[in-house]
């Protein structure tokens, strides 16, 4: 059962380049109820499906899913028979892969790690592969930015990893200076600052050399993004919207560069319009992660209480789903300590309501399943009332009303999520 290649990705930057305003969402999340999600519309569409999973949630040591790659395609195959999607249809792609869960080891150590993943992600067949080699190491120096030309030259090193790993299909390839870590940036910035031509210019000049260098020049055709800085990102309660005026230089840019268009990170949370007008900009590869298990959050949240007022004058047990997720977060805090300022009443709210949706890690976390099986169950058993829906999960009560979805939890959980997919995939044309 083999996924599908990345020749659409491929005719997208061809046909960007003949004038055409293309793009792809792609799905960064391992969440199965995101992913189903996101299946469901690819059935309905028959779009190609590029799913990517980061250095952090899935690495050949298990990373926070618990899962290589290899256990990530299994599982991914699962939902894909269950939603009735071929293969064939779905890009696998791999985000971020470089030195970073390793970045507190020496240099030599971190990068052999790096080189141990990326070769487990192409054999798993991924061949989407974005080389992040941008962050420094513990022996790099702490008060220097990483030289540009060490960040490219670690990046040729993954890549010959993963080119000799491939097999009959060739992976293409992201590269790139100006990265946000893995999960969006950690500070609550006042101002991006805009990749400049020059900076961009610089990158490829380096990422070329560097290819030259190790033997990788025929490979350079096949690079196909590089992911800049257009001046959208978000925080904890904040979201950068994007600046066409801001973001022209690159466009500008971008254009005289043969084969090639950007990859923009951490575009959760733009409007519609924000991404039309990225795609129009030639930012043709759209990454959303957060903001989709945010959606998720938003709607178990609110089927809880749901819950609460159908079930909680009666003897019977409820989930107490946020209760439980902040005690598995409290117990656990290192997914989300250091993200979040100000006293502990301030952080409980952005524990739960945060846009950068640091409890998208703890869903996995047996008691967090379990809460979420007994809310469902217990919605099963006891239907919520249209009244209730209309309180708080509008926009689906409208669906139900129209006969579009049923009242199953499960179905206004996707249909939650589809919402925002459904942006994505109107920005993309």
């Amino acid at each position: 059962m083999m996924f599908g290649s990345p020749a659409p990705l491929l005719d997208m930057v061809t046909a960007q380049k003949q004038g055409m305003a293309r793009g792809i969402p792609s799905i960064c999340s391992a969440h199965p109820v995101v992913l189903s999600a996101a299946c469901h519309l690819a059935r309905r569409s028959g779009a190609p499906l590029l799913i990517e999973t980061t250095c952090n949630q899935v690495n050949h040591q298990g990373g926070y899913s618990g899962m290589t790659p290899a256990d990530f395609v299994r599982f991914l195959r699962e939902i894909l028979e269950r939603e009735g999607i071929p293969p064939q249809q779905v890009i696998l792609g791999g985000d971020h892969l470089g030195p970073y869960p390793w970045r507190k080891e020496p240099a030599e150590t971190a990068i052999a790690q790096a080189l141990e993943m990326v070769r487990a992600y192409v054999q798993a067949g991924y061949t989407k592969i974005h080389l992040d080699a941008s962050m420094p190491c513990a022996d790099d120096d702490p008060e220097r930015p990483l030289p540009l030309e060490r960040i490219a030259r670690r990046a040729a090193q993954l890549c010959a990893a993963a080119e000799a790993a491939a097999g009959a299909v060739q992976p293409v390839y992201v590269i790139g200076s100006e990265v946000p870590p893995p999960g969006g940036a950690q500070g609550q910035e006042a101002r991006l600052h805009v990749t400049t031509p020059q900076e961009a210019q610089a990158a490829l000049d380096a990422f070329r050399e560097a290819f030259l260098q190790a033997g990788l020049t025929p490979v350079w055709e096949r690079v196909i993004a590089l992911v800049v800085q257009p001046g959208v990102e978000f925080g904890v309660d904040s979201i950068h919207a994007y600046q066409r005026e801001a973001a022209r230089p690159l466009k500008t840019f971008i254009e005289g560069v043969p084969g090639m268009v950007y990859e923009a990170h951490s575009t959760d949370y733009q409007t519609r319009a924000s991404l039309r007008a990225l795609v129009e900009d030639h930012f043709s590869i759209l990454k959303v992660g957060p903001a989709l298990t945010f959606a998720y959050r938003e709607a178990v949240f609110a089927l809880e209480h749901i819950e609460r007022e159908i079930l909680g004058r009666q003897d019977m047990p409820l989930s107490r789903l946020s209760e439980v997720l902040d005690e598995v977060m409290l117990n656990d805090p290192r997914h989300w300590q250091g993200y979040f300022a100000g006293a502990p009443a301030e952080q409980a709210l952005a524990r739960r309501y945060s846009f950068s949706d640091r409890i998208r890690y703890y869903w996995h976390h047996p008691a967090a399943q379990e809460a979420v099986r007994r809310l469902l169950a217990n919605l099963i058993e006891t239907p919520p009332p249209l009244s209730l829906l209309s309180q708080y999960l509008p926009r689906e009560y409208e669906m139900v009303r129209a006969g579009e979805i049923s009242s199953h939890p499960q179905d206004l959980i996707r249909a939650h999520i589809q919402h925002t997919l459904e942006d994505y995939a109107a920005a993309c044309g």
